[in-house]
């Protein structure tokens, strides 16, 4: 579970507004799951939407946006220690030449193969997202001087998906074959093949600073104590994520010696969850809001009251003060957590 305390003597204080000035990179590019989702689920035909209170309550203005959270995002933090003026905005929103900072595509209940999340109704998958970005690709074209390449080529990747494919595709053999069909690190070298595939076409767009995330305990979220009936980490779920976990650092690796100008990061989010004792009081096993049967929060419910106190927003998701601990790890210079580099050494 997310050990809070670690980390707070290296937290900087972020300002709810954002930093002024120049930013680091000239773009910040998003992809990934509901980890990531800063709305564009809200216009889709799916359950998996969080455009509602509680969610949202500690976001400026208590407005639900679409994130997953009580308040911001990892990336969101990290545009603002990228020092973007305003949050990367979501695909499904984008505004003309708003795309020149850069447009999150990630889509709640996303995964790295096709059919994950089919069940909670329309997603926005990496290989659709991936299309998206061409599609934003070819706007950029009549925005930029010079090739659009060399543009791309400054800018912040960031992708942070396969948490679904392992708790709704692999894990739920009611509605899946996938866990029944094969081993764990069989199944864990499918996703990686088809991940080496989407990283590939995004390096080939033009992408050279990328930031990859791995996977968390998903054995340790207060959805996989309920459905296991446990009341300690599951480890079949979270020995099957590890698996994952090894084979992306070494395609990470590959990546980085094979391709010209690569400069692939892996986020070691598994390791960063596990490192220490959580303070006296938090509460690292249960929801902050009210859970309904699909372990998201139930609409209008009241949240907890002291959510800085909670790691867990509703069965599968940090709350904010995660996020933000997070984010300055993985942002300042280099530890455990980042391979082989942070993103400020990334970018610079």
């Amino acid at each position: 579970m997310w050990r809070i305390t670690l980390y707070f003597f290296i937290l900087f204080t972020i300002d709810s507004t954002l930093v002024n000035g120049e930013s680091k990179v000239p773009c910040f590019f998003i992809f990934g799951d509901s980890l990531s989702d800063v709305g564009n689920n809200n216009i889709l035909n799916t359950t998996d939407k969080s455009n509602y209170l509680p969610y949202g309550v500690d976001f400026p203005g208590q407005i639900p946006t679409g994130r997953f959270t009580n308040g911001r995002t990892i990336e969101d933090f990290i545009s603002q220690l990228l020092g973007f003026q305003r949050y990367i905005n979501p695909y499904s929103t984008q505004m003309d030449k708003d795309i020149l900072r850069g447009v999150n595509f990630a889509s709640g209940a996303a995964g790295i193969l096709p059919k994950t999340g089919s069940r909670w109704g329309d997603r926005v998958g990496m290989d659709q997202q991936l299309k998206n970005f061409n599609t934003t690709i070819s706007k950029l074209k009549s925005m930029v001087g010079g090739p659009v390449t060399n543009y791309l080529n400054k800018c912040l990747y960031t992708i942070n998906i396969g948490s679904n494919d392992y708790i709704d595709k692999y894990f739920m053999t009611k509605n899946y074959p996938t866990g029944n069909q094969f081993a764990t690190n069989q199944y864990a070298r499918q996703l990686i093949a088809r991940y080496k595939l989407q990283l590939q076409a995004l390096y080939d767009s033009g992408a050279r600073k990328i930031t990859v995330f791995g996977l968390p305990q998903i054995g340790c979220t207060p959805a996989a104590f309920i459905r296991f009936n446990s009341t300690k980490c599951v480890n079949e779920v979270n020995q099957a994520v590890e698996a994952f976990n090894t084979m992306l650092v070494s395609l990470v690796d590959s990546f980085n010696a094979k391709l010209h100008m690569a400069n692939f990061t892996f986020i070691n989010l598994y390791s960063m969850q596990a490192s220490t004792s959580p303070p006296s009081g938090s509460d690292t096993k249960h929801a902050c809001c009210k859970l309904r049967s699909d372990f998201l929060c139930e609409p209008l419910s009241t949240p907890c009251q002291n959510r800085k106190s909670y790691e867990f927003m509703d069965g599968f998701h940090p709350t904010e003060i995660v996020n933000e601990i997070v984010s300055n790890i993985i942002f300042n210079p280099p530890n455990s957590f980042v391979h082989p580099m942070s993103i400020s050494q990334l970018i610079n």
